[in-house]
């Protein structure tokens, strides 16, 4: 028995996790397939042999799915990718140069991961007003970056720190210069934390509101998540909450990112475990 319970008790642990975890996700599948009659009836419907694809008409009716889907696609790729690269840069410097203010720079930068987005909101915004950047798909990528490049920062500095000098002073030695070794050296070595700190930048900015809720006015830059606004005041005369219509549009956030997480798994734990030994 005691063996059994040391063998069965982490599928149990993982079990458990599951349902925990899963129940919400299949609730929102179930909710945007279910026919209108068995959406609030009681008691409720865990299971339909009628699904229905007719709350994704009505939700494209009601907002532009594709436009804002394409437009969170952008937002979540555009940030991740410029946050990435631009942390990449810095991270090289604070692992490796030596140099005055560099140890405060980087409380200065960690300092800033601490302030709410709410309370540097409205010089944002005039700021962005000032240069014309509201409204526009690049300005939110710039603010969704600068947001996460002080954590990207600070997990690559470690990252940086496990590979060996002796490999840059041999490309040195070799003739390289310093952008062919950042290229030929240090590039294909941080490759599987690169890519894991894209994966996880992606996946922070696909689920972010408050900057696309405050810097855009129009459908042309909205995403998923101003969608979910939407639905509530166009259906805010209603009796309730439209929760199949809500239900079909958290399909479209939710389903990219498993889809995201199934796939890239393996570079995740790779990226992850790439700083564990020299």
């Amino acid at each position: 028995m005691r063996r059994l319970a040391a063998r069965g008790g982490p599928y149990a642990g993982f079990a458990l996790f599951a349902v925990v975890f899963g129940l919400p996700v299949y609730w929102i599948l179930l909710s945007a397939f279910l026919p209108a009659d068995q959406l609030l009836s009681e008691p409720p419907t865990y299971f339909t042999t009628r699904p229905t694809g007719e709350t994704v008409q009505r939700t494209s009716e009601q907002v532009p799915i594709w436009t804002y889907a394409l437009n969170s696609a952008l937002y979540a790729v555009g940030s991740a990718l410029l946050a990435v690269a631009l942390a990449f840069f810095a991270a090289y410097a604070f692992a490796r140069l030596r140099f005055r203010g560099g140890n405060l720079t980087m409380l200065v930068l960690l300092l800033t991961m601490a302030l709410p987005q709410i309370a540097t909101t409205i010089p944002l915004f005039q700021l962005y007003n000032s240069l014309g950047l509201v409204d526009t798909m690049h300005g939110l990528i710039l603010l969704q970056a600068s947001l996460m490049i002080p954590m990207t920062v600070w997990l690559m500095v470690s990252f940086v720190k496990q590979i060996p000098r002796e490999l840059e002073e041999a490309a040195h030695v070799d003739g390289t210069n310093f952008a062919q070794m950042l290229y030929v050296v240090i590039w294909p070595l941080l490759k599987p934390a690169l890519v894991t700190l894209f994966l996880v930048n992606l996946i922070m900015a696909w689920n972010e509101l408050f900057y696309p809720l405050v810097f855009s006015n129009s459908v042309d830059t909205r995403t998923l998540t101003i969608g979910l606004i939407q639905l509530t005041q166009v259906n805010s005369g209603a009796a309730s909450r439209p929760w199949d219509l809500m239900s079909t549009l958290s399909v479209f956030m939710i389903v990219p990112i498993i889809l995201l997480v199934v796939f890239g798994q393996r570079r995740i734990i790779a990226g992850l475990t790439a700083g564990a030994g020299k």
